[in-house]
């Protein structure tokens, strides 16, 4: 038998019995990643999912880095893991994991999932909307999967309470200078930096990438270390800057605005970013912007769209806020089973950027 004759008979490796093995299912939404481990992450502990995220970050921190960082992820990938609900209503928890942690809400990773749970039969389908409760560390996200003629045809999901903190705020920051943005949360805190109130010699384009990166990352550091009231109105938790999220004109027709966020540890989201969008629509009905029922078109550096609405208001704490709706399509890339070699000296993964 021809060596190239065993290849083709002896293709299927069968790990040590000491190896770590964890299934996952990759998918994307607008071109930004998701990784969703499906089998083999040990069990976590807790009755909520703020509890299960902490006891992640406490005794299997590595195992994020693992399955984020290279070689087996990127500096840009994201992932999440699935838990219990925080009570009989809900259908599943959901925890977000990237290059920095765990993030408190992520839009694209809900349209991700709510896909999933359809694909897979999590659920029982039916043609229509099927409606799906998804506990995030943020709380309740009501996502409604359209299917027709036994196929997803999208997603929509109405997120928390969403506000404004500032409008119109300025800050110093060093090698830039004074930079004008709008402080609100989407299911996280975001710095909101409009081009047209600002001048940068960088644009919205994939030619900007690392330029988009750098100022990105220090406006998020300097409006950090000054900018007091980036604080949720009952989870403490939640109370910190995520990141950064550059907004303009978008070239194509039809198309009402431009989102480009750069959060964690300087990620770019190929996405419009869907808590991104949850915050703007709280920016954008402070402004009256945009009337309830309304949709806004937002796209993203890679071209890929998220519409946006707000469908109500309610005061929430010592705020005023929206409930926005969010809408957009995810697709499954791949399947994979990670195996982690204890001897190998990589195995907890590393970063180059």
């Amino acid at each position: 038998m021809t060596t190239y004759q065993n290849i083709l008979q002896k293709n299927k490796f069968i790990p040590p019995k000491d190896w770590l093995q964890i299934k996952t299912i990759d998918m994307h939404t607008g071109g930004e990643p998701l990784r969703v481990i499906v089998d083999g992450f040990p069990e976590l502990k807790g009755n909520s999912v703020l509890e299960y995220r902490k006891f992640c970050k406490d005794h299997y921190d590595l195992l994020r880095t693992t399955l984020m960082f290279e070689p087996r992820g990127h500096v840009d990938m994201y992932g999440c893991i699935l838990t219990p609900p925080n009570d009989e209503e809900g259908d599943f928890g959901i925890i977000f994991l990237h290059n920095e942690g765990y993030s408190t809400m992520c839009g694209h990773a809900i349209i991700a999932i709510s896909t999933l749970a359809v694909e897979m039969q999590w659920i029982e389908v039916k043609e229509g909307d099927n409606q799906l409760k998804i506990d995030a560390p943020c709380g309740r996200i009501i996502s409604f999967v359209n299917v027709q003629h036994n196929k997803v045809t999208g997603v929509r999901f109405h997120n928390v309470p969403s506000f404004v903190i500032g409008l119109d705020r300025t800050i110093n920051v060093e090698g830039i200078g004074t930079v004008n943005y709008d402080l609100a949360y989407g299911g996280a805190f975001y710095a909101y930096v409009d081009m047209k109130k600002n001048h940068f010699d960088f644009d919205l384009s994939t030619d900007s990438y690392r330029n988009l990166i750098q100022a990105g990352m220090d406006i998020k550091q300097a409006v950090m270390q000054q900018d007091h009231e980036i604080l949720h109105p009952f989870e403490t938790d939640l109370s910190f800057l995520y990141g950064t999220i550059f907004i303009g004109d978008s070239d194509k027709e039809n198309i009402d605005s431009k989102n480009v966020c750069i959060f964690a540890e300087g990620e770019v989201d190929r996405s419009p970013t869907g808590s991104g969008v949850a915050g703007r629509m709280a920016i954008c009905k402070a402004r009256n912007e945009i009337r309830i029922g309304e949709k806004m078109l937002i796209e993203s550096i890679t071209g890929s769209v998220f519409k946006g609405s707000v469908i109500s208001e309610e005061d929430y704490g010592s705020f005023h806020a929206v409930i926005p709706q969010v809408e957009g399509t995810a697709h499954i890339t791949g399947m994979h089973t990670f195996v982690v070699d204890p001897k190998d000296p990589m195995k907890n993964g590393f970063i180059l950027r």
